[in-house]
């Protein structure tokens, strides 16, 4: 049905839901930017770094994994942890 990358920006929430679990599983359930168990907590030398969390809409946390796309292209990149994607927009930029 989907082929990765997809562009999060044509996707509906139905469809960036499917395509995050493609990634999950692609990524046999490992976080795409810190490489651990995206079922769990992030690693400590993640959520050490101090969130802005006014950089961020209100429920940014609501659901713990998120999808990554390039802000620029509107790709997607891979399933993340929420926290792990605020790192990658804040210091990152991504």
């Amino acid at each position: 049905m989907f082929t990765l990358p997809a562009d999060y920006t044509k996707l509906n929430p139905y469809e960036r839901r499917i395509v995050r679990l493609l990634y999950i599983e692609k990524q046999n359930h490992k976080c795409y930017y810190c490489g651990e168990d995206i079922d769990k907590l992030p690693p400590k030398r993640i959520t050490d770094k101090p969130i802005n969390w006014k950089l961020f809409p209100e429920d940014f946390l609501k659901y713990p994994i998120h999808l990554q796309h390039n802000h620029n292209t509107g790709m997607t990149e891979g399933a993340v942890h929420a926290y792990c994607n605020a790192v990658m927009w804040q210091y990152e930029h991504k």
